[in-house]
């Protein structure tokens, strides 16, 4: 199991006071690939970062990284993983090279200057690198961040919410900085708050509401517990309940009306509807048609249709 996973863990509980943070964490992270870590404000995954990079110890429970037992291996796992939080934690009166360089000497990396110069040149900061990190931007500052973790080339990277706040240039480096990572080997772990970034790079979703989590798969599969969302805008009021009925009979799913543009919508789970069947049913439902269309399910829908579901249940 410990050569599958980079990341294994079974049971993790903690607790802040009355707080019952984490509730039973299970996580299962395959060797060399992104698993997204969402869920709602609250839900736990800050805490299960912080449990998983040993700055927090677990009141139960247990967990492998990297083939090493999270609290009797500790110092084994430290050695074996980065981490970059949700702020810079670079010393701003030193150069980008100056910090660079002594996060490699803390770490006894051989060659420091080198291993500088070479992560300086991979996040676009060569020509920054002898200014002070106080006068960099905040997108440039949480490129030096995410170097600092890299300084030892890390087995597993945790990587809490890396692009918040920074710009789409900054966010694209940051994003192409990790597929390369996994390329090479390297197990990410991220949580973020922006979902298409998600859906981009992780190869599993582990969505993570009330310190659990509740539903795992690859992003694709996520979507398919949702279905396609169908949706027709109709020329006149009158004609909205003849789109329903069809949009009723087509995906056995309740249709949900939008009367200020006189449209209906409805799920579908029947992944062989195709746009042209839906033309030609409302057609000969004698429904006058201003537009129709097919939408596959987001992450945004997947995250706010099952944490929504679960809210449900525990009510």
């Amino acid at each position: 199991m410990t050569t599958t996973y980079a990341v294994l863990s079974e049971g993790l509980e903690k607790r802040f006071g009355a707080v019952h943070a984490l509730r039973g964490l299970d996580l299962a992270v395959a060797t060399g690939t992104v698993c997204g870590i969402l869920g709602p404000n609250g839900a736990g995954k800050t805490t299960a970062v912080r449990l998983l990079t040993t700055l927090l110890r677990p009141d139960a429970g247990s967990a492998r990284i990297a083939g090493h037992d999270l609290v009797r291996e500790a110092a084994a796992v430290r050695r074996r993983i980065g981490v970059t939080g949700q702020y810079a934690s670079v010393d701003g009166d030193l150069t980008g090279r100056q910090n660079l360089r002594l996060f490699a000497r803390l770490h006894r990396v051989r060659g420091p200057a080198e291993r500088a110069g070479e992560l300086l040149d991979r996040f676009g900061l060569a020509e920054a690198a002898d200014r002070p990190a106080s006068t960099y931007s905040g997108g440039m500052r949480r490129r030096l961040d995410l170097a600092a973790s890299l300084i030892r080339r890390p087995e597993v990277l945790f990587l809490d919410e890396p692009t918040t706040g920074l710009d789409p240039a900054s966010r694209n480096l940051i994003r192409e900085a990790v597929r390369d990572l996994t390329a090479d080997g390297t197990t990410v772990l991220l949580t973020t708050q922006y979902l298409e970034e998600a859906d981009q790079l992780a190869h599993d979703i582990a969505l993570v509401d009330r310190g659990r989590v509740t539903h795992t798969g690859s992003p694709a599969q996520l979507k398919s517990l949702i279905g396609t969302h169908v949706e027709a805008v109709v020329a006149d009021t009158d004609a909205m309940g003849r789109a329903a009925g069809v949009l009723d009979q087509l995906t056995g799913g309740q249709p949900s009306f939008d009367h200020e543009r006189n449209a209906v919508g409805a799920v579908s789970r029947d992944a062989t509807l195709t746009l042209p069947r839906l033309v030609r049913e409302l057609d000969a439902a004698g429904v006058p048609l201003l537009d129709v269309s097919l939408r596959p399910p987001t992450l945004d829908d997947v995250f706010l249709r099952l944490t929504e579901d679960d809210k449900e249940r525990v009510a």
